[in-house]
């Protein structure tokens, strides 16, 4: 196994914890080269019976990043529903939730469950490792944006068959993400969501266990 250097090291884990979803852009376009290397690097995610099971469309055309702005949007005022008459209520309706129509670039990242055929090595007995699969390629692309400057955004809330209609993806596809991608002047030091006290960093220590489910670390 190749060692990382200490100033390499420090590299990945300041991608890791530096990080955020970012919902405000600029409309400057980006490079081609960066562009790459942040496909390069989903791609390159691993995947459960090296499957690969996803598939990128990118979108820069105006028109169709306001239909899914408007899906969008239609959607976060249906949940919105939901904290009615709750603290929350408008902390949710001030969040912005997509930056679709500012960021120079979208993509749509898909899952194949049907990639790969019938048996993938280790997806026999967990059928959902196709999604988690793409997760991890989404979470390359996140690294990798943050290595080449770029901020993204992961969009989640709108209906699958809207999302099907618009960009014409066959029915058996799974639309996972709308990844906004572009560069931003905003750039938090915190989670958008912590910083506008909708939710709390957990205490990690109370997250693990110890042999079984309960037990505590030591």
């Amino acid at each position: 196994m190749e060692h990382l250097t200490p100033e390499e090291k420090q590299g990945v884990y300041k991608a890791i914890f530096k990080r955020r979803d970012i919902r405000t852009f600029l409309p400057d376009p980006l490079p081609g080269e960066a562009l790459e290397n942040i496909l390069e690097s989903a791609h390159h995610a691993p995947s459960v019976g090296f499957m690969q099971p996803w598939n990128f469309i990118l979108i820069d055309d105006q028109d169709t990043k306001r239909e899914l702005a408007h899906i969008v949007d239609k959607e976060r005022r249906a949940l919105a529903i939901h904290y009615e008459d709750t603290d929350r209520d408008l902390k949710f309706l001030e969040l912005k939730i997509a930056g679709i129509q500012e960021a120079p670039l979208t993509i749509c990242v898909t899952c194949d469950p049907s990639r790969a055929g019938d048996h993938v090595l280790g997806r026999n007995s967990i059928p959902e490792t196709d999604m988690m699969s793409v997760s991890c390629a989404i979470q390359n692309m996140w690294l990798a944006a943050y290595a080449e400057g770029i901020a993204m955004g992961w969009v989640s809330f709108y209906k699958k068959n809207d999302v099907r209609r618009i960009l014409e993806i066959p029915p058996h596809i799974d639309p996972v993400a709308l990844i906004s991608l572009g560069y931003t002047d905003s750039y938090p030091d915190r989670p958008i969501l912590e910083i506008n006290d909708w939710e709390r960093r957990r205490e990690l220590n109370k997250l693990i266990y110890n042999g079984k489910w309960g037990n505590p670390r030591e």
